[in-house]
């Protein structure tokens, strides 16, 4: 067997391990079957949507005590509570709830941190305190942001990152991150959504999902600790 045959067959069967194995798990890193297969909100946000990944996890918190969290994400406000280095300009994400990070209205637009500082990002597409946030991207291929208002071009990338949370006994929450995306040409978005935005995705928000739990659990013990003292 030649180099290339070989090279040809490790790919295939890298790709083969990938598309069997590991992309299914990493599609519903935390989540139920009812999480992945039942009605998640926002689908009529991005016209021509496809779900998305969805990934969860319990957080030993109520709601209330969660939402704040979710609220004050930004690049110029509390972060993304992921791998700063790769998504907040290195800069570290809140460890704790700001007051002055709590006001969040739709229509407002979320940040991300760049070289150039703070761009918007995501607008604000749905907000049901304590209950669902949606973030909604829009724009061409190039990067620049494009009007929800105005009809869709014929090249353009969309997307609706939702935050839903319910609650559980014992004053626990769920944390559902999932949505809804669209990208075209549609070649273009079978091929990103298939290779590359599953793997991409799991990478930062499986940590979002591990230090918003670890920060909230332990806001709330210490909350706890004090109401005792």
């Amino acid at each position: 067997m030649t180099f290339g045959r070989k090279i040809a067959g490790a790919a295939g069967a890298a790709a083969v391990v990938f598309g069997v194995w590991l992309r299914p798990r990493l599609w519903r890193w935390g989540a139920t079957d009812d999480e992945v297969t039942g009605p998640y909100p926002g689908a009529d946000l991005v016209p021509g949507g496809e779900r998305g990944a969805t990934m969860a996890v319990t957080i030993e918190a109520p709601s209330d005590q969660v939402w704040p969290w979710l609220v004050q994400m930004g690049g110029d406000r509390g972060g993304w509570y992921s791998w700063d280095r790769l998504d907040n300009g290195g800069r570290p994400s809140a460890q704790e709830v700001h007051p002055e990070w709590q006001d969040l209205a739709l229509g407002d637009y979320v940040k991300y941190w760049t070289r150039k500082g703070p761009v918007d990002a995501w607008e604000v597409a749905a907000l049901e305190p304590n209950r669902f946030l949606g973030l909604r991207g829009l724009t061409d291929l190039r990067g620049r942001n494009l009007d929800p208002k105005r009809p869709r071009p014929s090249a353009y990338m969309e997307g609706l990152w939702g935050f839903l949370l319910n609650e559980l006994p014992g004053g626990r929450a769920r944390l559902v991150i999932g949505g809804y995306q669209a990208i075209r040409p549609r070649w273009l978005g079978r091929f990103v959504f298939y290779w590359l935005y599953v793997p991409v995705t799991w990478i930062m928000q499986a940590r979002m999902l591990a230090v918003l739990k670890r920060n909230i659990e332990r806001a709330a013990n210490a909350r706890l600790h004090t109401a005792m003292a």
